[in-house]
């Protein structure tokens, strides 16, 4: 461990928690715009994150009625994080919904996939598939041959299964040294990733590590 770590440290420990999430609710947003695939769902986070906006919404009911200058002017403050906070939560989740339209099918047959969501979001990947399959049922599958209705055929080596692309490129940020080079695959290059470094990968090459935390999407 170097000074620039001991420092780092030292910084996480008397940043608040309140300072942190906000943080770390930023930095879960843009990863989940910038990669291709569903990323793990951090219900911990979400968890305080939505109780936090709770308290902060009574709070400013009570206080709403005060006509003191000072009060008011805290209360604009209190809104204007809490509206930043509730953007970033909206934001985020309709970035995962999204991502569970287009990808309902590849995430149901994939179970790690599947295991990233939350339990609202896998009721809602359920039903929506449910219905999806029912409307295209009533409007033109019941026509077809009963070997032609799977929504997930792979007849002839072609998969009707829409998947993400991983192979697209993405901005990463090194996080930790990463001491085994990275290698490009489809190449002979490789290149060895610093903390502080910015790299333009494909996505399937740092997946690992954007999951371990080494790297981080922006």
């Amino acid at each position: 461990m170097d000074i620039d770590d001991i420092l780092a440290e030292v910084d996480r420990d008397s940043i608040p928690q309140e300072t942190h999430d906000l943080q770390a609710l930023t930095r879960a947003w843009v990863a989940e715009r910038v990669a291709p695939e569903i990323l793990a769902y951090p219900e911990a986070l979400l968890e305080r994150t939505m109780e936090r906006i709770r308290r902060q919404i009574e709070l400013v009911e009570m206080q709403a009625g005060n006509m003191d200058p000072k009060t008011n002017f805290r209360l604009i403050v209190m809104q204007t994080e809490l509206e930043r906070f509730k953007f970033l939560v909206r934001s985020f989740l309709r970035a995962r919904i999204a991502k569970i339209d287009k990808h309902a099918l590849h995430i149901l047959t994939t179970p790690t996939v599947r295991a990233r969501l939350s339990v609202p979001e896998l009721q809602y990947l359920t039903q929506h598939h449910a219905l999806q399959h029912a409307h295209f049922l009533s409007s033109f599958l019941r026509n077809f041959p009963a070997q032609l209705q799977r929504l997930d055929d792979t007849a002839g080596g072609i998969s009707m299964i829409d998947s993400p692309d991983l192979d697209m490129a993405v901005f990463i940020r090194v996080l930790r040294d990463v001491e085994e080079p990275l290698t490009i695959s489809g190449t002979d290059a490789s290149v060895v990733l610093r903390r502080g470094d910015v790299w333009v990968v494909r996505y399937s090459v740092v997946r690992e590590l954007v999951e371990e935390g080494d790297v981080e999407l922006i």
